[in-house]
């Protein structure tokens, strides 16, 4: 994406292949030296046995600048905790693994569900939002860094480009998205984004007319992108979304909190690609179809925070227009994808966009059924509020599961 266009609502930094990675290495040491930087991996067990997260291990090892790294463990038993531990010895810099499953994290959970601030579900949600706890207790990180850790094309240079631009103390971001082109097998990928984002946000402002929230949220070439950076500073009062509108909903946390011109978005790869979920048509609570109804239930709800009042008419009227805006962009992405010599099936393009538009009146409906539904986790300010040693206890829980299963 060799180009400099800017959309004017946030700024976009591109990649223009005119500065080496050695380079930009030399100046986050620099920045390094009087802003911690830190590294948040959500993992599942099970993503420690594919292709993806040995090449993550083996690149991150020749990272630098990183003062430390947290693994949130989720989905692991003792033996499974014990062996992701051998696992990321490799890594050269400070690391924990915080095994999410742990009895003593369990126990933590309780006195949450006690005071009423448990997260309501399991999930990368709540992954992110434990990592960022015992991040804040640290107390020593002026920048964050958070990606995915089934990305099958990591190179370390992804990593570098995405913490720059909430690094470099010159730069008035606070928040850095990372964008790319998301191909990968010979195909044209990023059906999501695609084929529902795209498309609803089009078809929103036809039906419910101009806001600024939409055109903030157009301005991100990939806004489902699992790479995000932040400075530290805004962490305490982030609300953290349990279910899978976590992407929709940090960008909307950032919406909410900072202004635009604190926001950035910037490519960080030519290309990439992950491990993809399933379309899951016969399931409405798996695969992307549960992804496609939680990230339309985080629009609507900014949307309605914001003044905007839905109704059943207005959902109606808002599933014809996105599907009439869906099936025009597919054209587009057709001449794309055969001009670059991509395979794209138009007909799982078309059940595709057929499933979303079900997914955006299931989750009008149940927007409408449970208006003041709040899948947020409480901030952590809020947690340390009502419990000032909670965060103390998480650290402490955490190396205490790291010393005992060894």
């Amino acid at each position: 994406m060799v180009d400099f266009h800017q959309s004017g609502n946030i700024a976009t930094l591109h990649d223009l292949r005119t500065r080496s990675l050695q380079e930009m290495t030399y100046e986050l040491e620099t920045f390094a030296q009087t802003r911690k930087m830190s590294l948040i991996l959500p993992c599942l067990y099970s993503e420690l046995e594919t292709d993806a997260m040995p090449r993550i291990l083996s690149e991150l090892s020749k990272v630098t600048y990183l003062h430390r790294i947290i693994i949130g463990l989720d989905r692991a038993n003792e033996e499974e905790f014990r062996h992701a531990r051998q696992f990321f010895k490799g890594l050269n810099q400070n690391h924990i693994v915080i095994w999410n499953d742990s009895p003593r994290m369990l126990e933590l959970g309780q006195r949450l569900d006690a005071m009423g601030l448990a997260p309501s579900e399991q999930g990368k949600g709540k992954n992110v939002w434990s990592s960022l706890g015992y991040l804040i207790g640290c107390e020593d990180s002026a920048v964050m860094a958070i990606h995915d850790c089934d990305i099958l094309t990591y190179t370390n240079d992804m990593l570098a480009k995405l913490i720059y631009p909430v690094a470099n103390p010159t730069f008035p971001y606070q928040l850095a998205k990372g964008y790319y082109s998301r191909i990968g097998g010979g195909k044209l990928n990023g059906r999501v984004t695609r084929l529902l984002v795209s498309p609803l946000l089009i078809a929103l402002k036809k039906v419910i007319g101009d806001r600024d929230y939409l055109d903030y949220l157009r301005s991100f070439r990939y806004p489902l992108s699992g790479e995000m950076a932040m400075r530290t500073n805004i962490l305490p009062d982030l609300r953290i979304p349990s279910d899978w509108g976590l992407e929709i909903g940090l960008l909307s946390e950032a919406w909410r909190n900072l202004a635009p011109r604190s926001v950035c978005q910037v490519e960080i790869a030519d290309a990439y690609d992950h491990k993809h979920q399933t379309l899951s048509p016969e399931d409405a609570n798996a695969g992307l179809n549960r992804m496609s109804t939680d990230i339309c239930k985080a629009i609507f709800r900014k949307l309605a925070a914001d003044g905007t009042i839905f109704t059943h008419n207005t959902f109606r009227t808002l599933k014809a227009t996105y599907y009439r805006s869906a099936l025009d962009l597919l054209e587009a992405y057709h001449s794309d994808a055969q001009m670059n010599g991509l395979a794209l099936d138009r007909h799982s393009e078309e059940v595709s966009i057929e499933l979303f538009a079900e997914a955006i009146m299931r989750a009008g409906q149940t927007f409408l059924d449970n208006p003041h539904e709040t899948p947020f986790i409480p901030t952590w300010s809020r947690v340390h509020a009502a419990d000032p040693r909670f965060v103390r206890d998480l650290q402490a829980a955490a190396m205490a599961d790291a010393e005992e299963f060894q």
